[in-house]
Protein backbone atom coordinates (compact mmCIF):
# COMPACT_ATOMS: atom_id res chain seq x y z
CA UNK A 1 0.00 0.00 0.00
CA UNK A 2 2.73 2.40 0.80
CA UNK A 3 4.47 1.50 -2.57
CA UNK A 4 0.75 2.60 -3.84
CA UNK A 5 0.56 5.72 -1.83
CA UNK A 6 4.12 6.62 -3.45
CA UNK A 7 3.56 5.46 -6.91
CA UNK A 8 0.75 8.03 -6.84
CA UNK A 9 2.47 10.93 -5.33
CA UNK A 10 5.35 10.50 -7.56
CA UNK A 11 2.88 10.50 -10.72
CA UNK A 12 1.00 13.61 -9.84
CA UNK A 13 4.99 15.38 -9.20
CA UNK A 14 5.63 14.50 -12.92
CA UNK A 15 2.78 15.44 -14.36
CA UNK A 16 2.36 18.32 -12.57
CA UNK A 17 4.02 20.63 -14.83
CA UNK A 18 1.95 19.37 -17.76
CA UNK A 19 -1.18 21.14 -15.94
CA UNK A 20 -2.05 24.94 -17.17
CA UNK A 21 -3.44 27.53 -15.94
CA UNK A 22 -3.88 28.23 -19.62
CA UNK A 23 -6.46 25.32 -19.49
CA UNK A 24 -9.25 27.33 -17.38
CA UNK A 25 -9.16 30.34 -19.73
CA UNK A 26 -11.54 31.46 -21.64
CA UNK A 27 -11.17 32.20 -25.24
CA UNK A 28 -11.32 35.18 -27.19
CA UNK A 29 -14.51 36.34 -28.48
CA UNK A 30 -13.30 35.31 -32.03
CA UNK A 31 -12.55 31.89 -30.55
CA UNK A 32 -8.81 31.60 -30.71
CA UNK A 33 -7.83 30.15 -27.96
CA UNK A 34 -4.83 30.57 -25.61
CA UNK A 35 -2.47 28.58 -26.01
CA UNK A 36 -0.98 25.74 -23.67
CA UNK A 37 2.29 25.77 -22.70
CA UNK A 38 2.75 29.45 -24.02
CA UNK A 39 5.26 30.01 -21.26
CA UNK A 40 7.31 27.78 -22.21
CA UNK A 41 7.37 28.94 -25.92
CA UNK A 42 11.14 30.34 -27.19
CA UNK A 43 11.81 33.78 -27.03
CA UNK A 44 11.94 35.58 -30.81
CA UNK A 45 12.70 39.02 -29.71
CA UNK A 46 11.60 42.01 -27.32
CA UNK A 47 10.89 45.56 -27.46
CA UNK A 48 9.89 48.56 -25.34
CA UNK A 49 7.36 50.97 -25.79
CA UNK A 50 8.06 54.31 -24.61
CA UNK A 51 4.65 56.15 -25.46
CA UNK A 52 3.28 53.96 -22.46
CA UNK A 53 5.80 52.36 -20.60
CA UNK A 54 5.84 49.06 -21.11
CA UNK A 55 8.18 46.26 -22.16
CA UNK A 56 7.14 42.97 -24.17
CA UNK A 57 8.81 39.80 -24.62
CA UNK A 58 7.64 37.95 -28.06
CA UNK A 59 7.65 34.26 -28.22
CA UNK A 60 6.72 31.99 -30.75
CA UNK A 61 5.45 28.37 -31.27
CA UNK A 62 7.82 25.53 -33.01
CA UNK A 63 6.42 26.87 -36.43
CA UNK A 64 7.01 30.37 -35.71
CA UNK A 65 10.84 29.94 -34.33
CA UNK A 66 11.80 27.46 -37.28
CA UNK A 67 10.52 30.82 -39.58
CA UNK A 68 12.18 33.48 -37.27
CA UNK A 69 15.67 31.64 -37.15
CA UNK A 70 15.74 30.84 -40.90
CA UNK A 71 18.83 33.10 -42.06
CA UNK A 72 16.49 34.55 -45.34
CA UNK A 73 16.12 38.61 -45.92
CA UNK A 74 12.71 38.69 -46.09
CA UNK A 75 10.96 36.71 -43.48
CA UNK A 76 7.90 34.53 -43.93
CA UNK A 77 5.18 33.28 -41.70
CA UNK A 78 3.75 30.31 -42.44
CA UNK A 79 0.20 28.71 -41.67
CA UNK A 80 0.47 27.42 -38.32
CA UNK A 81 2.91 30.13 -36.82
CA UNK A 82 1.55 31.76 -33.55
CA UNK A 83 3.21 34.49 -31.73
CA UNK A 84 2.75 35.85 -28.39
CA UNK A 85 3.40 38.93 -26.86
CA UNK A 86 3.98 39.29 -22.94
CA UNK A 87 3.42 42.47 -21.82
CA UNK A 88 4.60 44.41 -18.49
CA UNK A 89 4.62 47.91 -17.10
CA UNK A 90 8.61 48.70 -16.85
CA UNK A 91 9.81 49.02 -13.34
CA UNK A 92 13.01 49.59 -11.62
CA UNK A 93 14.69 47.02 -9.04
CA UNK A 94 15.29 48.80 -5.69
CA UNK A 95 18.79 47.13 -5.80
CA UNK A 96 19.44 48.85 -8.73
CA UNK A 97 18.00 51.93 -9.90
CA UNK A 98 19.66 51.40 -13.47
CA UNK A 99 17.41 48.42 -14.31
CA UNK A 100 14.36 48.10 -15.68
CA UNK A 101 12.57 45.07 -15.04
CA UNK A 102 9.16 43.71 -15.53
CA UNK A 103 6.53 45.16 -13.40
CA UNK A 104 2.63 44.80 -13.48
CA UNK A 105 1.49 42.38 -15.81
CA UNK A 106 -0.71 43.96 -18.46
CA UNK A 107 -1.60 41.61 -21.10
CA UNK A 108 -0.71 38.78 -23.41
CA UNK A 109 -1.44 39.34 -27.59
CA UNK A 110 -1.76 36.38 -29.98
CA UNK A 111 -1.32 36.38 -33.20
CA UNK A 112 -1.92 33.17 -35.41
CA UNK A 113 -1.01 33.07 -39.20
CA UNK A 114 -3.33 31.70 -41.06
CA UNK A 115 -3.78 33.66 -45.16
CA UNK A 116 -7.28 31.97 -45.51
CA UNK A 117 -9.27 32.14 -42.48
CA UNK A 118 -8.08 35.44 -41.66
CA UNK A 119 -7.68 37.06 -45.06
CA UNK A 120 -9.66 39.75 -43.95
CA UNK A 121 -7.26 41.06 -41.61
CA UNK A 122 -3.73 40.57 -43.26
CA UNK A 123 -3.59 36.91 -42.90
CA UNK A 124 -3.43 36.83 -38.91
CA UNK A 125 -6.16 36.02 -36.12
CA UNK A 126 -5.47 38.27 -33.09
CA UNK A 127 -6.95 37.68 -29.34
CA UNK A 128 -5.65 39.44 -26.08
CA UNK A 129 -5.65 38.17 -22.30
CA UNK A 130 -5.67 41.13 -19.75
CA UNK A 131 -4.35 40.69 -16.34
CA UNK A 132 -2.57 37.96 -14.79
CA UNK A 133 -6.14 36.14 -14.78
CA UNK A 134 -6.05 36.57 -18.51
CA UNK A 135 -9.62 38.08 -19.05
CA UNK A 136 -10.59 37.99 -22.63
CA UNK A 137 -10.35 41.37 -24.33
CA UNK A 138 -13.40 42.81 -26.90
CA UNK A 139 -17.14 42.32 -26.09
CA UNK A 140 -17.00 40.53 -29.00
CA UNK A 141 -15.03 39.46 -32.41
CA UNK A 142 -15.12 43.30 -33.63
CA UNK A 143 -11.99 44.00 -31.52
CA UNK A 144 -9.85 42.79 -34.25
CA UNK A 145 -10.30 45.73 -36.17
CA UNK A 146 -8.82 47.67 -33.95
CA UNK A 147 -5.53 45.55 -34.08
CA UNK A 148 -5.51 44.92 -37.93
CA UNK A 149 -5.65 48.66 -38.35
CA UNK A 150 -2.82 49.16 -36.26
CA UNK A 151 -0.43 46.27 -37.60
CA UNK A 152 -1.78 47.93 -41.12
CA UNK A 153 1.69 50.07 -40.62
CA UNK A 154 3.74 46.94 -40.50
CA UNK A 155 2.34 45.91 -43.93
CA UNK A 156 5.83 45.66 -45.44
CA UNK A 157 6.90 43.21 -42.50
CA UNK A 158 3.68 40.96 -43.02
CA UNK A 159 1.84 43.10 -40.85
CA UNK A 160 4.19 41.65 -37.89
CA UNK A 161 6.55 44.33 -35.80
CA UNK A 162 8.54 41.84 -34.19
CA UNK A 163 12.04 41.75 -35.32
CA UNK A 164 13.63 38.57 -34.48
CA UNK A 165 16.66 39.23 -31.93
CA UNK A 166 19.78 38.50 -33.80
CA UNK A 167 21.59 35.26 -31.93
CA UNK A 168 25.23 34.70 -31.72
Amino acid sequence: MKQLVQLIILNFLIFLPSISHAETVQAAPNGIEYPQGLTNWRVIGTSIRNDNNTQRVILGNSIAIKAARANTNKLQWPKGAILAKLVWKNSTLATWQAATVPGDFVHAEIMVRDTKKYAATGGWGYARWTGLELKPHGQDSSFVETCANCHKAAESTGFVFTRPAKLP
